[in-house]
């Protein structure tokens, strides 16, 4: 299977999606990056038996994953035992077999995935119960993937079904351990482990905390550090043991019973909101004990300066590294014509350096610099703008490279401006719900607008200098807003009919949930749920423009009869064998009694004809 398609949405989840060998994966991705190594950190989250992976979409995994710049992958697992189990004690425990084999690929592929900039060594896998155990196994059949562990609740590895809500098995989970891991049991030096079970949990014997706990430290070779410490506040507070060297640590999860305990406001089947947030504290524990990462900070270059010397570019600033000792110093200046000047500098003197550029032609420069230090850690691109020579006329800024990037009902618009006379004032962009100013840094801007209506839009973006000369473009982009409302309600609104009620009503009940109007061909679309197992009849796209004439847009539908009347748009004669139909408002004639098709259509909601819109 090739990598995910779509694009990935920054801030928001991924619903139901195909890969690693799973047909339904809901992955969450952060805003911001790992605090350590490079990129962000990934962490897959297995499920228990009986539960659906949607419980973990209410279980504050997205705190965990914004404070900690950590992808969350949740997979539905394929090859179920039991009530819908992972079956850890069934089949081989092989990295080539089943789930181990369609994990391993999960978190290769999500890591060669350069949307999500993952950092493959900061790829964890946790779970809660059998989940817990499926997890303990992959992570030890290759610890050369799986950076840590957090286990919650889960029998040890290698113990049978009987085990997992009968008395206590005794299972040497080093040895299991290190055996399934075979020519990569090297990589167990680097991993480390959380072991968690519910204080309060009566399903599976609490015995497996200490047996998981334990075993993993002597897989790592490391000894229990003396006492414990209480972590989390007010009644939401864990009991933690440590290890030598943070590689491994034993949570009592106080208050929680056999479920995964998601802290504040989470809720769900088997999660519990009356305990800490276990994802967070996963995040916490992996960020600060991983032995994997490049913990080196790298250089701070700050106040820059630069300024003209005859036909040279005189450049100044500060320099610094955190931990350890700024090597390079780099500098890249680039003309407007796109002529690239580079420069480096190894002279430093109580961390300031300057350095003068060759003789240059006339023109407006741009001047990048960063720094390198001697663990190869690079900084942050600081930059500036300075001409040489006498300054042209009054020119409008220009603006190129501009991109649109849609998430939800949200849009983010990037591109480049350049101010020939250095008099930039701003970079604006008018959306349909108003102006925004962008940011701007150094050439590159970014503007982003949200809760946009569904549908078409355009965005026109200006910029402006002190002189008032400006210059604009324009960009068109298309939003699927979706809409959020229970069965009866969408129902109500014609997104679904009665077609398939039994469906949706044994997927959502009473609940709010979501649907998406999904074009099926031309002009006809269809509002769907996000895997397609509740959708509505296929029916004219909404969100046709009146032109000005004051109509509302043109609705069509086609079902049974008898499904137009239920929703309101026909009506019938009432006679019980054979009743006649006709179009709410026209009174038009509808064809087949109770069960023929027919197609209505309306321009406002009340008077339906017979026929498509005109």
């Amino acid at each position: 299977m090739g990598l995910i398609s779509g694009s990935v949405s920054a801030g928001a989840w991924q619903n139901n999606l195909s890969v690693g060998g799973f047909s339904k994966v809901h992955i969450y991705t952060p805003d911001g990056l790992s605090s350590v190594g490079q990129g962000r950190a990934l962490l897959l989250v297995l499920h228990g038996c009986t539960q659906s992976i949607d419980a973990y979409k209410t279980a504050n995994l997205e705190q965990a994953a914004e404070a900690h710049g950590m992808v969350i992958a949740v997979p539905d697992a394929v090859n179920k035992a039991g009530f819908g189990c992972w079956s850890y004690w069934q089949g081989s425990k092989s990295r080539s077999a089943g789930d181990y084999k369609n994990l391993i690929n999960l978190a290769n592929m999500l890591s060669s995935d350069n949307s999500y900039q993952i950092d493959p060594d900061q790829v964890y896998i946790a779970g809660l119960s059998s989940g817990a155990a499926f997890a303990n196994t992959t992570a030890c059949l290759a610890p050369d993937v799986f950076a840590g562990m957090g286990i919650s609740a889960g029998p040890s590895i290698g113990t049978s079904s009987s085990g997992a809500i009968g008395s206590c098995e005794y299972a040497d989970v080093a040895t299991r351990c290190q055996q399934y891991a075979g020519n990569y049991s090297g990589d167990l030096n680097t991993q480390i482990a959380s072991i968690a079970h519910g204080d309060a949990d009566t399903t599976v014997d609490q015995c497996y905390n200490s047996q998981n706990a334990e075993g993993m430290a002597d897989v790592y070779g490391v000894d229990a550090l003396s006492g414990s410490q209480f972590i989390g506040s007010g009644t939401r507070t864990a009991q933690e043991y440590q290890w030598q060297n943070g590689r491994v640590a034993m949570l009592w999860l106080n208050g929680i019973d056999h479920a995964w305990s998601g802290g504040q406001g989470a809720s769900g089947s088997y999660i519990n909101g009356n305990g800490i947030n276990y994802a967070m504290y996963l995040g916490e524990f992996f960020s600060n004990n991983n032995a994997r990462v490049n913990r080196n900070q790298v250089p701070v270059v700050s106040g820059l300066n630069l300024a003209v010397s005859g036909n040279q570019i005189a450049i100044s600033g500060q320099v610094s590294d955190p931990d350890g000792v700024v090597d390079t110093l780099h500098v890249q200046v680039t003309s407007e014509q796109g002529n690239l000047y580079q420069y480096s500098t190894q002279a430093f003197s109580n961390g300031a350096f300057s350095l003068t550029t060759a003789a240059l032609p006339d023109a407006l420069y741009f001047v990048n610099v960063n720094a390198t230090d001697d663990a190869g850690g690079i900084s942050q691109t600081i930059s500036d703008s300075i001409r040489l020579g006498p300054p042209p006329p009054d020119t409008a800024p220009t603006l190129s490279n501009l991109q649109v990037t849609v998430s939800g009902q949200c849009a983010d618009i990037t591109g480049e401006v350049m101010d020939s006379n250095q008099n930039l004032a701003s970079v604006e962009a008018t959306f349909s719900t108003g102006l925004v100013v962008a940011q701007i840094n150094g050439t590159q801007f970014q503007v982003s607008a949200c809760d946009l209506p569904g549908g078409q839009q355009s965005a026109t973006i200006t910029a402006t200098d002190t002189t008032n000369l400006s210059a604009s473009q324009s960009l068109s982009f298309s939003v699927d807003a979706g809409v959020s409302a229970d069965l009866n309600a969408h129902i109500n609104a014609g997104r679904l009919d009665y077609t398939n009620y039994a469906n949706c009503y044994l997927e959502y009940s009473s609940n709010s949930f979501k649907l998406n109007e999904v074009v099926v061909t031309g002009e006809q679309c269809q509002w769907q749920d996000n895997d397609n197992s509740c959708a509505g009849p296929v029916q004219a796209c909404s969100g046709t423009d009146d032109g000005g004439n004051g109509n509302h847009s043109c609705a069509t539908y086609t079902t049974a009869n008898y499904y137009h009347k239920v929703a309101g748009r026909a009506y019938s004669s009432g006679n019980y064998y054979h009743p006649d139909y006709f179009a709410s408002g026209s009174d038009d004639p509808l064809s087949g009694s109770t069960w023929g098709n027919s197609t209505l259509s309306s321009l406002d909601g009340e008077t339906w004809f017979n026929g498509s819109c005109p």
